[in-house]
């Protein structure tokens, strides 16, 4: 797939914009948004995702539309599951409602900073190093089980601790307990202090980061184009301010998404290892020659996968919830 220079500047400069305007809007009234204003805005994110893979496959051809669908699919997937936890942390920092909009529209940038660097270090390696696809695949599979283990532990906290940067910065720094709207910094007494805004900010930029380091390699595990890459990682957060507040709810309700997550990322990890077995180089795995007997799995069949996925664990949580609703008023 041969990206033109122009078609990254107009990618990047529209990303930019709309972002821009998202932040000016909010930053010049911060409030709790409606359910209406959640819902056009949401609708309209996702509606421009699918004009942009029906683009993809129209202009560069059905290959190219079908991995951008299975990689906004799978990072619209993780980023619902990171949800929990940004739930978690509003919750925690005690983040007042009119100000909780402004704190993720921040956190997304810094997540769009972070991932844009990781996405160019992962092009980077696969086009040098094709066996980091061992690597990849690896972790994928490791993180999979761990998930698996995780999704029935109960904790009301989902098991998330404060970022060792986030503790760092309280040691370092004095941190009022007053918030100052969205401020970073206030006065008090003539003292410069830290507001809990920039602890809750420091908290989600740093949680993106880590979920960036399952959400990379995974969606590399579908298309190895950077472009769609970018572009889906893009889609999949400008939603995900709305979807926080959209279905914050429901999200308790989904019982069997972690499940699902992991047996996705189970799925793709394996894909990956395959694809590396094809292209093999590894001086001690079949003498450093590739393995063209391995089984190769098309991207019809993992975007299949994860759509089948997805619809069986939401319509299995729903259906648990419901009979758990009966059990609870007999």
């Amino acid at each position: 797939m041969d990206i033109d220079l122009w078609v990254w500047l107009v990618t990047i400069g529209v990303t930019t914009g709309v972002l821009l305007f998202d932040v000016v809007i909010i930053g010049r009234r911060p409030h709790e948004p409606s359910m209406r204003e959640v819902g056009v805005a949401l609708a309209f994110y996702i509606g421009l995702a699918v004009v942009f893979g029906v683009g993809v496959w129209y202009f560069a051809g059905q290959q190219y539309g079908a991995e951008f669908f299975a990689g906004w699919l799978t990072e619209y997937s993780l980023s619902i599951d990171n949800l929990f936890i940004f739930i978690v942390i509003m919750g925690k920092l005690a983040v007042p409602r009119e100000y909780q909009q402004s704190a993720l529209m921040v956190g997304i940038v810094i997540a769009l900073i972070l991932r844009g660097i990781f996405i160019a270090v992962g092009a980077a390696a696969i086009h040098n190093f094709s066996w980091v696809f061992y690597i990849f695949g690896a972790f994928l599979i490791y993180t999979a089980v761990h998930l698996a283990r995780e999704a029935g532990d109960d904790d009301e906290d989902g098991g998330y601790d404060e970022p060792r940067v986030v503790t760092w910065v309280r040691k370092r720094f004095p941190v009022t307990d007053d918030w100052h709207g969205v401020k970073l910094f206030a006065i008090e007494n003539g003292k410069r202090l830290a507001t809990p805004m920039l602890i809750v900010i420091l908290s989600l930029g740093m949680t993106d980061l880590l979920f960036a380091l399952d959400s990379i390699p995974a969606i590399y595990g579908l298309t190895q184009e950077a472009y769609l890459v970018f572009t889906a990682n893009v889609f999949a957060l400008m939603g995900l301010r709305q979807l926080y507040f959209l279905i914050g709810d429901l999200l308790k309700r989904l019982v069997y998404l972690s499940y699902g997550l992991a047996f996705l990322l189970f799925f793709i990890g394996v894909k990956l290892v395959v694809e590396a077995l094809h292209t093999n180089e590894l001086p001690f795995v079949n003498g450093g020659e590739p393995i063209e007997w391995a089984p190769e799995i098309p991207i019809w069949v993992s975007l299949g996968v994860i759509v089948l996925t997805l619809v069986v664990t939401a319509v299995a949580s729903l259906l648990k919830d419901r009979a758990d609703s009966r059990k609870a008023t007999t």
